[in-house]
Formats: C-alpha cells, structure tokens, sequence
C-alpha cells in the first residue's frame, strides 16, 4: 500500500502517518494539492489521505481529468458532519475525524487494499500449488495464475511477490478489465504531456511504477488484443515507449504476474488472445481450484473471517456451530472465497446466540441457510424445525424493498455511517450502495452520515 498523505491537520496527519506505517503502508507526505499531484503522476500511489482544508473537489476533479483512478480519504479534526457530507458530496471515499484512531486508519487501508487479506489455507489442494509457487517463486519467470472470479488469484501473486527475490521492490496491481481500452495504453505505459485530450502532464505508467519489483496484470484476457502486441514487445525487450514520447524507449526491470478466470488456450483459437503472449506469460502456470474442491480450506477461512470481523466490528467473537459449518462447506459458493467471506461478516452481525448458527448464515441476496442447503451436495432438505427461526422474525408479511431499504440502513449505522465498511459487509460496490442512499435520501428515509452512531439499530 503506498500512500501519499497531503496537508498537516496541526500535526495531527504525521500521527496518522506512523499509524498507517505500523500497518505496513509505505507513506509520502506532501503539503498541498499541487504536491500531491507532482507525486502521484512521478511515483504512483494506492491512497491519498488529505486535510479536509485542502482543495479536495479540484484535486479529484484534476484526477478524473488526468484519468488517475488513485481513492481519496478526507481527514478533519473532530467529528465534523458538514465538513465529512461536502468531502463526500466532493468524491472522497471516507472521511476519518482526527486525532486518528489506530482501528480506523487500519480499517479504511484494508478496505481500499485489494491485497491486504492474509493468506490462508489448509487444504490438500492448495498445499499442492502452494509447494509449486514456493518453488518458482524466486526465479524471474512469468507466472500465469488461472481459476474462477474469487479464488484468490490476487492473493496468490501477493505471495509469489514477497517469496521472491524482490519482495522488497515494488508491487504494482493494474486492472484489465477495469480500465477502458482507450486509457490502458497510458495507464501501463504512462505518457507525455500534450499526448492526448487531458494529459496535461507527463505520468509514468504501471510498468515505470513497478520497475525493480512486480507487476501483476490482472484479467489479462480482458485486454484487446490490439495492445497485446505492444504488450509483447514491452515484455520482450524490457522496454516501453509512453504515450505520446518522442524521447526514446524506457528501460524497465520488471517481473511479470498474470491472472485470468478464463481458459487462455480457448480464447487463442478465438482469436481474442495472441498466442505468443499466452506463450510468453505461461512459463509457469498455478491453477487455483475452486473453493467447492477445497473442503479444509472453507473450513479454516470460515474460523478465520468469524474472528476477524468480531474484532473488526468490536464484538465478542463467536465459534461457528458445527451445523453450520456442515452448510457452508457444503455449499458450491459459485462466487468463491469472496463470497464466503461476505457471508461470514453478515453471519457475525446477525448471530444473536453464543454461536453462529445455520439460521445465521444468508446468501449475499437476503436468503436464508435454506437456500443454501438446497444447492448441496448430499444434504438433507431443510426442516419445518429448521425454519421456525426465520419464518417467526419480523419480515413476514413485508415487501423485499423494505426489507433490503432497513438492513442497508441498520447495517450503515453499525458502521457509523462508514460507506466503504457498509458495503463491504452487504456484499454490494460502494456505488451501488450510494444509489440507494440518494433514493431513500430522496423518499425522506434519515440516512447515518459518516461518523453517526448505532442508536436505534436492530443489527447492536
């Protein structure tokens, strides 16, 4: 995580620096605006966290105009909720009141850090292609990371990273499928000022960015396949031209990870995949299996998110009930890892027991355990016992409007208001989430803001 902290809140921003620094982000620290934006376009940058008196709505909107996708955090002294709505209003993801509070910062780096997540496994599956990773970890080959969308591919090339012999170098993520084919030139290239409407300074691109360390190209198959070729020649040569440059190629040390939850080979007879690069990126191939195929391991990740987001969430941490364990090893978990661990954190709210039981566990769309148990392998129909639960709560007899409207709002003020942490638990992006707020906002419901408690929330 590097992160790129911007004004002095009287002293108060350098105390949020040594946070963020224990919680392993490598921080820079610049005055103003224009600092911070020298920085990001020379060095790169996962977060900035700025002083709520700093000019944030130009700052973002200088972003956007630049197409630099880097989140903004406000930061302000004392709970300010006028202050928190206009830097919210402005595009700021967050806004953390100060003296910072180890907890949140912490917080809010995992919850904008895709790779933040600890990695563990247990089953016999993934032991097979973590003793291979482990071996090829300290060369320079390319490593290809294929399975299905949620299986930990992003944690895995976290992994080959600090196995490797430049663990202590840069590690720099870029998205394919994310960006839009017209910027992913720039964004991994970089270019000059002047190359094209918006680029009105020279940036760097990812691979400058990762120079010396790791660069993880993440769903490679999205790519056209009009810049694969120039991805080829980068690769190859250990060079790259920015956008727009007239100056000559850069050199670049870079080691290469790429993901896909696609079958490359497949795509290569399509014709959407040049079959050089496949050959290029393919030397090593760690293919992940899905959760479905890795019972020990739904087991382990089950325990570890339980505790997690008890602590995560200030609660006592609760063991998983042996029921419930049986539902969720047993359970396809179409969406993986990710998934799971979305289930876990509403199973953490929702227990009201000394455990976390089957009736605890809904999927990311409301359902309840049964749903679930109805997709088994090998498992019983669920019970009229089984439902008693569910069928005597208050949602009976309720439209799924009203039903979703409060346990988006109850949730929210579990979080104090905290979007980010919001939708993270619902399983929903922080847009759609938003939508839903402007819509009640608009219906007259009484929305949280950033930093509200949880009075009056059925979810305490």
């Amino acid at each position: 995580m590097r992160l790129i902290i911007v004004g002095t809140l009287q002293g108060q921003l350098s105390t949020a620096s040594r946070i963020a620094m224990q919680q392993g982000a490598q921080v820079m620290h610049v005055d103003d605006v224009d600092g911070a934006l020298n920085l990001i376009r020379s060095k790169g940058a996962d977060l900035l966290m700025v002083d709520i008196k700093q000019d944030i709505k130009g700052l973002i909107e200088n972003l956007k105009t630049e197409r630099i996708s880097t989140p903004v955090v406000a930061c302000g002294i004392g709970s300010n909720p006028d202050a928190a709505v206009r830097a919210i209003r402005a595009g700021a993801k967050e806004y953390i009141p100060l003296p910072p509070d180890p907890d949140m910062i912490a917080a809010v780096l995992t919850a904008i850090s895709d790779d933040d997540h600890e990695f563990i496994y247990r089953d016999r599956a993934m032991m097979k292609v973590v003793s291979l990773a482990d071996q090829v970890a300290p060369s320079e080959a390319s490593i290809l990371i294929s399975g299905e969308s949620g299986t930990g591919k992003e944690v895995m090339a976290r992994y080959v990273h600090n196995k490797s012999r430049r663990a202590q170098k840069p590690y720099v993520s870029v998205n394919c499928a994310a960006i839009p084919e017209n910027l992913l030139e720039s964004e991994l290239f970089g270019h000059e000022k002047g190359a094209f409407t918006g680029a009105v300074a020279r940036r760097i691109g990812k691979f400058e960015e990762a120079n010396g360390g790791t660069l993880l190209l993440d769903e490679i198959s999205e790519m056209d396949i009009r810049l694969q070729a120039k991805l080829l020649r980068a690769i190859q040569e250990r060079e790259i031209d920015r956008v727009g440059g007239s100056g000559g190629p850069v050199k670049v040390d870079i080691r290469i990870i790429a993901t896909t939850n696609r079958n490359l080979h497949e795509e290569v007879k399509k014709g959407t995949f040049r079959e050089d690069l496949l050959f290029r990126l393919n030397v090593v191939n760690l293919n992940l299996p899905p959760l479905r195929e890795r019972p020990e391991d739904t087991r382990a990740l089950c325990k570890h998110f339980a505790r997690k987001y008890a602590e995560f969430n200030g609660l006592e941490p609760k063991p998983v009930s042996d029921e419930a364990m049986k539902v969720l090893i047993n359970h396809d978990w179409p969406g993986n890892v990710r998934e799971l661990e979305n289930t876990m954190h509403r199973a953490v709210l929702l227990a009201s027991g000394p455990e976390i039981t089957k009736q605890d566990i809904l999927l990311p769309d409301g359902r309840p355990h049964m749903a679930i148990q109805s997709s088994t392998r090998g498992t019983d129909t669920a019970s009229p016992r089984d439902t008693e639960p569910f069928a005597a709560s208050s949602h009976i007899g309720r439209t799924v409007a009203d039903v979703e409207r409060d346990l988006i709002i109850d949730t929210l003020k579990h979080c104090l208001g905290n979007r980010t942490h919001a939708a993270n638990i619902l399983g929903i992006s922080i847009r759609t989430l938003r939508n839903k707020l402007n819509q009640y906002m608009a219906e007259g419901v009484a929305v949280p803001s950033p930093g509200e408690g949880m009075e009056n929330s059925s979810l305490s």
